[in-house]
């Protein structure tokens, strides 16, 4: 990671917000080792300037078109005059984040700006991969792992974390006219969307729902547990902490009866320090299981980490990905070599005359 700056004045500002945001991702981020705490918290205060930059103006689609071009300038290596976007600038430049991936993520806020509705699980879960399976595809490059197997698990743990927001927040999506639950899901159980949104209850048919989005869940959770293995010894923990705390909204949410609508899943902060210790101390066993395919949504994020080039500078982890970035190396020398030598040759025929 030699060579990788960001100025201290705009990290402290990412810090603000970030402390500010999520405290379950603050809370995690604090055993994350320090070379990969500082560009995470860039990385995540440009994904909360996002978020924010839709769901707080009354123009979406006119705020849609302010971060695209703020992504363009970024990637262009000339980010605008904002702490956030010089941070997001410095970061997607040295750890080699396709574009592919924030563009995702801007792509799931335009879904969001427009209101859109999920026919099924798998519609779904394409909106979770765009607004946090790409965080999670990026955390991983930000420790140094390109490997497919690391990146398809990280799309599962950003997954899981979706789906335990969206089965929290049921009723407050609800009351400011937001329905994330499969309209499939809604029809078996009897429930028109629209009469939902209008006056959002508890009923036994909204436990059912919720106690589903919360099996898809701990489904990705479990995929995600294998792929802790193939990171950094120094993150496990950290990442370990995030999979267990955010899994533990979801057994809050049991414990209140499966109700999100009249009241707010919050983990404690004690339980949060006991789930934190068990992570920092946990072992992690072999990957089992982590190669296994990407949930579908996610291939094509999976696909775009592994036909991006290794950046310069940045040495990737594992004896299999370093001999494949050696060989890759030698072979642009070459043919940089080959363009320096002059063309002026003299080539001598061998006949059998």
């Amino acid at each position: 990671m030699t060579g990788f700056r960001i100025d201290e004045a705009d990290l402290a500002h990412c810090r603000g917000l970030l402390a500010g945001g999520s405290k379950s991702f603050h809370a995690a981020s604090l055993l994350l080792p320090r070379r990969i705490a500082a560009p995470a918290t860039a990385l995540y205060a440009f994904c909360r300037v996002a978020d924010d930059e839709i769901d707080l103006s009354n123009g979406k689609q006119e705020a849609l078109a302010r971060l695209n071009v703020r992504l363009d300038a970024a990637y262009a290596g000339t980010p605008q005059d904002d702490p956030v976007d010089r941070a997001f600038a410095a970061v997607v430049a040295h750890f080699g984040i396709p574009r592919t991936l924030p563009e995702a993520l801007l792509e799931g806020l335009a879904w969001d700006a427009a209101g859109l509705r999920y026919a099924d699980m798998a519609a779904l879960e394409a909106y979770a991969t765009r607004v946090a399976g790409t965080v999670g595809a990026m955390m991983t490059l930000l420790m140094g792992v390109r490997d497919p197997r690391a990146i398809a698990r990280a799309c599962d743990l950003g997954l899981g974390m979706q789906l335990t927001n969206i089965a929290r927040d049921v009723g407050e999506d609800a009351r400011e006219g937001r329905l994330y639950l499969p309209l499939d899901w809604l029809a078996e159980e009897g429930i028109a969307p629209e009469d939902f949104l209008a006056a959002p209850a508890f009923t036994p048919a909204i436990a059912r729902l919720v106690a589903r989005l919360l099996a898809a869940a701990d489904a990705h959770y479990a995929r995600a547990a294998a792929g802790i293995a193939l990171l950094p010894r120094d993150c496990r923990a950290g990442i370990g902490a995030a999979r267990v705390i955010y899994a533990e909204i979801g057994r809050e949410l049991e414990r209140n009866g499966l109700d999100s609508i009249c009241r707010r899943a919050v983990v404690p902060g004690w339980r949060k320090a006991v789930l934190l210790a068990r992570a920092a101390g946990a072992l992690v066993g072999r990957a089992q299981g982590a190669g296994e395919p990407p949930c579908e949504a996610a291939s094509y994020l999976v696909d775009a980490v592994a036909d991006a080039p290794y950046p310069p500078g940045l040495i990737p982890r594992g004896w299999g990905n370093r001999l494949v970035w050696a060989l890759e190396v030698m072979d642009r020398i070459d043919r940089e070599r080959g363009a320096e030598r002059p063309m002026n040759r003299t080539y001598q025929t061998v006949s059998g005359d």
